[in-house]
Parts: C-alpha cells; sequence; structure tokens
C-alpha cells in the first residue's frame, strides 16, 4: 500500500504505528539508510569499534585520523553497465558517499589503530592512551 509523503517521510509514520516504533527513523531521520550502524565496546586497554558497511568493499572505505579525529569515509558507486540493461523499477540499494567521525584523542597515533574489514563489518581496535597532563605553568611574576 502506498502512504502519502511531505519531503520523503511517511506522513502516518508516527501515529500509525503503534507496537514497533520506527526507532532508526527517529534517531537519524529520514536519512537513516546513509548512517554508519556503530557499535563501541571498552576493553581493558582499548576501544573495539564495530561499523556496519554492507554492500562495500574493503577499496570503497577509507580511514583517516587528524587532530584527534578518527573519519571513516566511504564510497560507493553502481556499475554504469548495469543500467544498460532494462529500466529500473525501483532501486534501493545505496549509492553515494558517507562518513562517521570519533573523536579518540591527541595522542593515538596512525600506527596505534587496528583495522580490519571482513563480511561488510569494519573493525577498529583503538588503544585507550592517558592525556598528557599539562605542564603547571608559574603565574607570578618575580620580585626583584
Amino acid at each position: 500500500m502506498m502512504m502519502p509523503s511531505i519531503f520523503g517521510e511517511n506522513l502516518f509514520n508516527d501515529w500509525m504505528d503503534f507496537s514497533f516504533p520506527d526507532v532508526d527513523r527517529k534517531l537519524y531521520g529520514k536519512h537513516v539508510d546513509r548512517i554508519m550502524k556503530t557499535d563501541v565496546r571498552e576493553k581493558e586497554d582499548a576501544y573495539e569499534v564495530m561499523i556496519d558497511l554492507p554492500g562495500f568493499k574493503k577499496e570503497e572505505v577509507k580511514i583517516e585520523l587528524k587532530n584527534g579525529n578518527l573519519t571513516i569515509h566511504a564510497a560507493k558507486t553502481l556499475d554504469k553497465e548495469e543500467k544498460k540493461e532494462g529500466k529500473y523499477i525501483r532501486q534501493e540499494r545505496y549509492s553515494g558517499n558517507m562518513s562517521r567521525s570519533f573523536y579518540v584523542g591527541e595522542n593515538v597515533k596512525v600506527q596505534d589503530v587496528q583495522a580490519k574489514f571482513e563480511n561488510g563489518i569494519l573493525t577498529l581496535d583503538i588503544p585507550k592512551k592517558d592525556p598528557k597532563k599539562p605542564v603547571e605553568e608559574n603565574h607570578y611574576v618575580t620580585i626583584m
């Protein structure tokens, strides 16, 4: 059954769904299909971050660490040859760019982060690093 929508969101979503609330839609809005679903687990000496990237290949994912921010970029394009054969009636596979950032601290270096991509899940091991304690400065003027 087709439902009326305004700006790509279902008009009846909020009041017709009594027993199964659409939690993802409430959290992420109409772009829920473009969000990297992520689990973060704390271990003794590290954090394990697991990111769902179904349909992506390892070559389509880039990880950047800059100024304490770890950013995961993923870009997917559908093959042009696929589109030549026939006319699509419905197309639901994602094509485009997405990214997600996490602040991991200034002390984490690129060589400290371990990454593995298997079965559409990117797993990152990020070590816990204590922040450098600032050196206390003397704020008093010396009297001569």
